[in-house]
């Protein structure tokens, strides 16, 4: 990938992803997942098109609370083999319903951590991006090298606008409670 990655969306999918992370009501952290593929890459910067997705219903969850979510390993299962089968990187979001600035937490951390390189690894090395979606901002890491500390994603492309994360969850990554 180039220094500076964007993921571009089409505005009725950015509908629905945020429908379906923040519902008016949430009783829980939501979850989806993109299949994006690089475009020709331009001028220093890489973006990334969707070509597919999924929403996570409450059945593809082990756990499920408006702190904390898990996948089961069905649904992980599930979503590796759709990227393979695409020839598509995975662009995963996860919600946390709360007023405050998106970041991932510590938990969100240590589970990127210990998924990031075996997914990487199952799609022979295609990026990786995660993203978590606070009611009114988000922040985007993405892995595209071999480093195992990410970058943070240059921003999300909806229509003309683009959107850019906090950036709050890089400046922690390196950080010893991990």
């Amino acid at each position: 990938m180039t220094s500076a990655t964007f993921l571009e969306l089409e505005s009725d999918l950015h509908a629905a992803l945020e429908r379906h992370l923040l519902p008016p009501l949430p009783e829980s952290e939501e979850a989806g997942f993109l299949f994006v593929r690089t475009a020709p890459a331009t001028a220093g910067s890489a973006t990334l098109v969707a070509v597919d997705h999924e929403f996570v219903s409450p059945e593809g969850f082990d756990l499920r609370s408006l702190h904390a979510i898990e996948l089961s390993d069905a649904t992980r299962a599930r979503v590796i083999k759709r990227a393979h089968d695409l020839g598509a990187s995975i662009v995963e979001f996860h919600s946390h319903p709360f007023p405050y600035q998106a970041e991932f937490s510590w938990s969100d951390r240590a589970g990127l951590r210990e998924l990031v390189p075996h997914v990487r690894w199952r799609l022979k090395g295609r990026p990786y991006v995660a993203v978590v979606v606070a009611p009114r901002s988000f922040d985007a890491l993405i892995w595209a090298t071999d480093s195992p500390v990410p970058e943070t994603l240059a921003g999300i492309r909806v229509g003309e606008r683009c959107l850019r994360p906090t950036g709050l969850s890089r400046r922690q990554w390196g950080h010893a409670d991990d």
